[in-house]
This record gives structure tokens, C-alpha cells and sequence, in this order.
């Protein structure tokens, strides 16, 4: 399939190269239920990308990619499988591989920190209720 990118949020045939593959292994890894897909990979991810770069509502997708209904079905879809993960790390390890480093070996994890109260231990915070129709009597 020849990919030529439309809209600027589409993605370079260099990039379809890698994600393709990774889309495919998410997707087939479980088995695919009911009619075979009238839509393309390539033109559901592009509409996907479409909405998330533009910042639009799904209805405002251009009439040239597929309707917005089978666009959202499919994004929900792809969400709950983790797909989005997969293709995520498919494009970590190709940019590494191209840069000729390896996997992570370790990963460091800094927090800052956030001043408290100076009085410890465990202190109300609300005010009791002065309203007299709440009595418990």
C-alpha cells in the first residue's frame, strides 16, 4: 500500500513501517470477532491521530477518513486491549535501535518533596455541625 500523507497529523511512511506491524501484533494477538474490517489500519489510525492532534470532537472528522462512529468504536477498543501501549514501545525500541542503544536497565524515579504540617499524627480537619435540626436525639 502506497502512504501518503494528507493531513499533517498523519504519519510518514517510515513511521507506518514501524507502527503497522506493532498495530497488527496487538490486534490479531486476540482473534478477531464478526465481519472482516472495511477500514484500513492505516486510515483508522490516521483519523485516531486526527482527533488527538487537532484537539476536535470525533463528529468533526473529515468526510474523507472513515465515519467518526467507526473511528470512536475502534479507538474504545484499542484503548481496552492496550494497544496504544504496544504501539508506544514498538516506537521506543525503534528509535533505541536506531540510536544504537539497548534496553534500559534501570530506570530512575525522583519525587518531590511536599511540605506537610508541622503537627504530626492524625488531626480533624472539619468543624462539628452546629445545625440543631441534625440532632441524633
Amino acid at each position: 500500500m502506497s502512504v501518503q500523507p494528507t493531513y499533517q497529523s498523519d504519519p510518514t511512511p517510515q513511521q507506518w513501517a514501524i507502527i503497522e506491524p506493532a498495530l497488527k501484533r496487538a490486534l490479531y494477538k486476540h482473534k478477531p470477532i464478526g465481519a472482516p474490517r472495511r477500514y484500513s489500519l492505516y486510515d483508522l489510525y490516521r483519523a485516531m491521530l486526527y482527533v488527538l492532534v487537532n484537539g476536535i470532537r470525533w463528529r468533526d472528522l473529515p468526510r474523507d477518513l472513515p465515519p467518526w462512529q467507526v473511528v470512536y468504536y475502534h479507538f474504545r477498543r484499542w484503548q481496552a486491549l492496550g494497544v496504544f501501549e504496544q504501539v508506544q514501545h514498538a516506537l521506543v525500541a525503534s528509535s533505541r535501535r536506531r540510536e544504537r542503544r539497548g534496553q534500559p536497565k534501570t530506570v530512575a524515579v525522583d519525587s518531590p518533596s511536599v511540605p506537610t504540617t508541622q503537627k504530626g499524627g492524625c488531626v480533624g480537619t472539619t468543624v462539628a455541625r452546629k445545625s440543631k435540626g441534625a440532632n441524633g436525639t
